[in-house]
């Protein structure tokens, strides 16, 4: 299930604004851009895998962690590409292309998380319909979420805005698990080959670990590792849409408000792109799924021209303010009075 734009509800506004980046070939894919991406990402985790087995038994080994966790979020970044139809002009290709980066590059089912992205992408920020608003462990996003909640989950909320960072660091952790249960509950061909992918991916990372370090340095490179990993994802994740408001009825049934009011842009340089896999042009991405990533900051310019000259919000802010936005929006949410 390949994660495809959404084909309903535009209003002639998006169709004029799809136009203009077709004509500047915005769509089109580039391939030579993920050659060259695809093989640095590469070498640079075969170069971490030498690094691990040279350096040995020894604690230097959790620097090497540090950068497991930077390269296994890259390689999230890429299958979120693949996902999305960014990479190949064949639908099977980028299937293919995405399932080996989730399921055998980081442990994630591809089918799972398709199914997921699909939904919050149709309907961002729609309490009801997009799962990336729904509870998350401890924290709430919307007030209705704080209301419903038992009096236990509703004291936790208050304290939410300072959980959040913390709450990250399990994150891929609760990823794999979602993933397993899912793949586990609909147990089809396509579920088990998943299964069988993500299988090898956690026996061949434990065994190695654990023939390099010894027992102890080995759960500590773990904890780093996957903990970091968690936090890099949901730091990437989190400046897209927490905090961004809910939409009258008529804004949501509009594609162009919809996507554009719901999301918020990391202002930044080539060095932001690279840190958030180009996320950070969340407006865009959201209007033209398919688009490449490296065409998201070309085509900013004309999504911004378009909206300023419509008189439609769009909203860009640094990474910092960002994450302060989203912060100061779960303790608001978190003090929700007790329905």
């Amino acid at each position: 299930m390949d994660i495809i734009e959404t084909a309903t509800s535009r209003g002639s506004a998006y169709a004029e604004l799809s136009r203009l980046i077709k004509k500047a070939g915005l769509l089109d894919r580039r391939p030579g851009y993920y050659i060259v991406h695809a093989g640095l990402l590469g070498a640079a985790c075969v170069a971490s895998l030498l690094a691990l087995v040279l350096i040995g038994d020894s604690w230097w080994q959790m620097a090497v962690a540090v950068v497991f966790a930077v390269l296994s979020t890259q390689l999230g970044f890429l299958g979120h590409d693949a996902g999305h139809r960014q990479i190949f002009t064949s639908g099977r290709a980028n299937r293919t292309a995405g399932t080996l980066l989730a399921n055998l590059g980081v442990a994630f089912s591809y089918e799972w998380w398709t199914d997921k992205h699909n939904r919050h992408h149709a309907h961002p920020n729609d309490e009801e319909k997009d799962p990336d608003v729904g509870v998350a462990g401890p924290l709430a996003f919307t007030a209705g979420q704080v209301r419903r909640a038992a009096p236990v989950a509703r004291f936790f909320h208050r304290f939410q805005a300072w959980l959040f960072f913390p709450v990250l660091l399990l994150e891929a952790l609760n990823l794999r698990v979602s993933s397993v249960t899912y793949l586990l509950q609909k147990r089809g061909s396509r579920e088990i080959r998943e299964l069988a992918l993500i299988t090898v991916h956690l026996a061949a990372y434990f065994t190695l670990v654990f023939l390099v370090l010894s027992p102890l340095k080995a759960v500590v490179f773990i904890l780093v590792h996957q903990g970091l990993f968690g936090l890099y994802l949901g730091c990437a994740f989190a400046p897209n849409h927490k905090g961004m408001p809910s939409l009258s009825e008529a804004d949501a049934a509009d594609y162009l408000l919809r996507q554009v009011l719901t999301s918020r842009n990391v202002r930044g340089f080539w060095a932001t792109d690279i840190l958030l896999g180009g996320l950070n042009y969340q407006i865009e991405h959201h209007l033209f799924p398919s688009m490449p990533r490296p065409n998201l900051r070309r085509s900013q310019r004309i999504v911004r021209d378009f909206c300023r000259d419509r008189e439609i919000s769009y909203l860009e802010t640094s990474l910092v303010a960002s994450y302060a936005q989203a912060v100061r929006h779960l303790d608001t949410v978190g003090r929700t009075p007790a329905g």
